[in-house]
């Protein structure tokens, strides 16, 4: 992280590097988590979707915060499967758009970008809190995300703030019952388990936080 605490271009070349790296090492866990509700494809499709992205990484535009995050998402689209594709395709898609042509950002402009890939990914998925979705893991994270960013905090110190909120929503979805998604047939069977997309979305957030803490 620069010290100006701007979050420049490498800087999210080193969150999604890192993000790739945890995917990888996750993927059982979270193939395992969604082999309980679903289709049991999730940590596969997350870490085949990322592993493309660090494939591509080095033909994105440099210097162009936007033109890296719109790479990401639309290369997420492209090959992850399931419902993951879109959803995250579209959170880093509006990622980009809110930052297209930036150099750099501050944390400020990133929670704002956040509300926007947040909204697409409720428009999308027409869930609601309580649905036992990703979005467990993303609204806390979000008002997390504000509070520290009106409290002056740091993009890495932020962005732990909503890592942990994110962590305390997805551990949240273990008594819920799915409203949303392939989950959703399980009915009350499917309470007693972590959601596996609020699980990747806080491993998504944890590794921004990790990425940006570094010197």
């Amino acid at each position: 992280m620069t010290e100006t605490n701007r979050i420049t271009s490498d800087d999210m070349v080193a969150w999604i590097t890192l993000l790739t790296q945890v995917l990888r090492e996750q993927k059982e866990y979270l193939t395992e988590l969604d082999s309980a509700i679903g289709d049991a494809d999730h940590g596969i499709n997350m870490d085949r979707g990322f592993q493309a992205v660090l494939a591509k990484l080095p033909t994105y535009p440099e210097g162009d915060v936007g033109a890296l995050l719109k790479g990401v998402g639309m290369t997420l689209m492209s090959t992850v499967g399931g419902a993951s594709g879109p959803l995250y395709g579209s959170f880093f898609l509006q990622l980009g758009l809110a930052t297209a042509g930036k150099p750099e950002i501050d944390v400020a402009e990133f929670a704002a970008a956040m509300d926007n890939g947040i909204a697409r990914v409720q428009g999308l998925g027409k869930a609601e809190p309580g649905d036992k979705t990703m979005l467990e893991a993303l609204l806390p994270a979000q008002a997390a995300l504000h509070r520290a960013v009106d409290e002056g905090a740091s993009p890495g110190d932020a962005l732990g703030a909503a890592a942990a909120a994110a962590e305390e929503g997805m551990l949240a979805t273990i008594p819920l019952v799915a409203r949303k998604g392939r989950a959703s047939y399980l009915g009350e069977r499917s309470a007693g388990h972590q959601d596996p997309g609020a699980t990747s979305t806080q491993l998504m957030l944890k590794a921004a936080a990790d990425a940006w803490s570094r010197a």
